[in-house]
């Protein structure tokens, strides 16, 4: 698993395009709300969850189809498939790099964007914690649909049709945290939903990947 890992981190270095190209469209689309907007204070924190959380989701579904493409293309997934190590622990090795590559930018990148929204110390430290449960559950879920529609001819649209629909609890519960935490209710009751489906999705999405994969393979 951590080899899988070292050797997707090693080729995206050699591509640094991929994650540029993430944290601008994350940048970019972020900003564009509170010029298009206006400078009100009270309007831009209310709206600054859901904003910076659709901004993530977005910028996270870029590298989704890439996840397992290239190896089906050059024949590594079937040398992975037919490997002593289980499928399960190349398959997690994947979405973990695919997370370090998408996701972990993101959660650091998002503090610098709610500034623009007039978010305080405290709700920015909410939005990267969940944020920081959040994006790993969009990878997870992403490589279902990744796994699922390798191979098929116009799989990106369909790959969005699959997983924009099973991102809606973490678009929620993550954006339902800030947006608490700024009402004065607490983000805990979040942040604790966030994180059981996290744990939910760590221990069944790599298998429902994999049985999705050795079904692409045959």
């Amino acid at each position: 698993m951590f080899s899988i890992i070292r050797r997707d981190l090693l080729m995206v270095m050699r591509r640094k395009s991929e994650v540029l190209t993430a944290l601008f469209f994350f940048a970019i689309v972020s900003s564009l709300f509170p010029l298009g907007i206006g400078p009100e204070p009270v309007l831009l924190r209310k709206i600054a969850p859901g904003v910076l959380w659709v901004g993530a989701l977005l910028a996270t579904m870029l590298g989704l189809q890439r996840m397992f493409a290239a190896d089906h293309a050059d024949g590594t997934l079937e040398q992975m498939a037919i490997s002593p190590t289980p499928l399960v622990w190349l398959v997690l090795g994947k979405v973990v790099a695919h997370w370090l590559v998408s996701g972990l930018p993101l959660v650091l990148m998002a503090p610098v964007l709610g500034i623009q929204f007039d978010l305080d110390a405290g709700a920015l430290g909410v939005l990267m914690l969940a944020l920081l449960l959040g994006t790993p559950l969009l990878s997870f879920i992403g490589a279902i649909g990744a796994a699922l529609t390798l191979g098929v001819r116009g799989g990106g649209v369909l790959l969005s049709l699959l997983v924009l629909p099973l991102y809606v609890p973490a678009l929620i519960f993550g954006a339902g945290a800030v947006e608490s935490h700024i009402a004065g209710l607490g983000a805990g009751g979040h942040l604790s939903l966030l994180a059981a489906i996290l744990t939910l999705a760590a221990f069944f999405a790599p298998w429902a990947a994999t049985a999705a994969l050795r079904i692409a393979l045959e």
